[in-house]
């Protein structure tokens, strides 16, 4: 019988159930983008980097009454233990339509008709939730570039893992037999879900302590945020 990852409410690196990886977040790191974060949660690193509004190319994709956002998610080789092909794939390219989606009804596209906004994340070390850290990124990034939004969107994801419910899984919890992941997005400030995934089965209570798990996390994850911006501000300013 293989070991347990969890005993006693305790997880393998130390977490308790509804604990976050050790979280660091830094705005302003691409001087020639319009705005940019890194983020790591634990050993999974990203960076975002915005660019816009600017024009639109080609021209026949621009829309007369508000920006278009252009999404782009790439998994740089080195980035998992097995090397990863290099350039996009279908999968690099199905999450940027869930991150655009995610980001694209809390920003003020209408502030800037004929125009685009591109969005680039690059992943750079991977050990589950990218995709959360790629929106908690961009999130930051696109408020560094001064564009206008509701809110700051912040992302995590919650499961089971040996029947326990639990926040931000690593890939060796992502990995037990029964376990399920649930990334969500949300406006944190308000409890607004702009992105819910499940990749496994659960029952209804499952998904609803996993979502209410999700949202203690989102807000946690939003103060970061907030204080990677004010960090960033008050550097400018001194």
């Amino acid at each position: 019988m293989s070991e347990k990852l969890i005993n006693k409410g305790i997880r393998p690196d130390g977490r308790k159930l509804d604990e976050i990886r050790p979280l660091k977040i830094k705005a302003g790191v691409v001087d020639r983008a319009d705005g940019s974060a890194y983020v790591e949660f634990g050993t999974t690193k990203v960076i975002s980097a915005v660019y816009g509004p600017k024009k639109v190319h080609p021209r026949h994709m621009e829309k007369s009454k508000k920006a278009i956002l252009k999404v782009r998610y790439n998994m740089i080789p080195f980035s998992v233990y097995d090397r990863k092909r290099p350039g996009y794939d279908k999968r690099s390219v199905e999450i940027a339509k869930v991150v655009s989606e995610a980001l694209e009804n809390v920003i003020f596209l209408e502030e800037f008709p004929k125009s685009a906004i591109d969005i680039d994340m690059e992943i750079i070390q991977a050990d589950a939730g990218t995709r959360v850290a790629a929106i908690t990124a961009a999130s930051v990034a696109l408020a560094d570039a001064g564009i206008p939004m509701r809110g700051l969107i912040s992302s995590v994801a919650a499961g089971r893992v040996e029947g326990n419910i639990v926040l931000d899984l690593t890939k060796e919890e992502e990995d037990a037999s029964d376990a399920i992941d649930l990334p969500v997005a949300m406006l944190a400030r308000t409890g607004e879900i702009t992105l819910l995934q499940m990749d496994g089965d659960a029952s209804v209570d499952e998904i609803e302590k996993i979502v209410r798990m999700t949202e203690k996390g989102c807000k946690d994850i939003e103060k970061i945020q907030g204080k990677a911006l004010i960090e960033k501000y008050n550097a400018n300013t001194a």
